[in-house]
């Protein structure tokens, strides 16, 4: 396919490539050199918005499995830096919406990884029919790779993502002391990241 027409950076040519490897030759490590090409970056900008480490490392997990799990369908009309910070930040605004977080105002545009704007579009009603469906496709989305995590982890995980408790009454409930929930969660986002780059098949 010709995308030479838009004017892309060479970088963002160069994420062509990278998924044309990861989707037609299953390729993990160019899911790998997706993931560290803009892991940070979408970290941080989910950061400003939530204002929470913990949070923002779990959504930024959440973004890159939605956009691996539905990497064949994206088109070369834009970056692949803007498709997924926008992914990341409908997720994250899903999330805000949800906990009902006060943080900075929403109306505002973010730019890319190329210099493009990004705008964040929230609507104001607290509840909508998407809702629960949307949940529901983040928990079936995230479920596909938990499945797949040691069973060590694998609680850890169900408890955060899918009962949804907070880190405190994980260690309640797991009778475990709160830096050994954190850190096992965190390793366990680790783990998450390189099923998600493919790397299970090689485990």
């Amino acid at each position: 396919m010709e995308v030479n027409s838009r004017g892309f950076s060479n970088k963002a040519l160069e994420d062509f490539d990278l998924i044309d490897q990861a989707v037609d030759q299953k390729d993990q490590q160019a899911y790998a050199a997706l993931m560290k090409r803009y892991k940070k970056a979408v970290y941080f900008m989910i950061l400003k918005m939530i204002r929470d480490a913990d949070d923002a490392e779990d959504l930024t997990m959440e973004a890159f499995a939605k956009a691996f799990k539905n990497l064949h369908k994206f088109k070369k009309d834009y970056t692949f830096s803007t498709w997924l910070f926008r992914i990341a930040t409908n997720n994250t605004i899903d999330f805000i919406r949800k906990k009902k977080l006060k943080t900075m105002s929403l109306n505002t545009t973010l730019s890319d990884d190329g210099g493009n704007s990004v705008t964040i579009d929230v609507e104001d009603d607290e509840n909508n029919p998407q809702d629960e469906f949307i949940k529901s496709q983040r928990i079936e989305m995230v479920r596909v790779f938990v499945d797949k995590l040691p069973a060590k982890y694998r609680k850890l995980v169900e408890l955060r993502y899918f009962q949804e408790l907070s880190y405190d009454e994980i260690a309640q409930e797991l009778d475990k002391p709160l830096g050994t929930v954190k850190a096992q969660l965190h390793r366990s986002r680790e783990l998450l990241f390189e099923i998600a780059s493919g790397k299970e098949k090689h485990i």
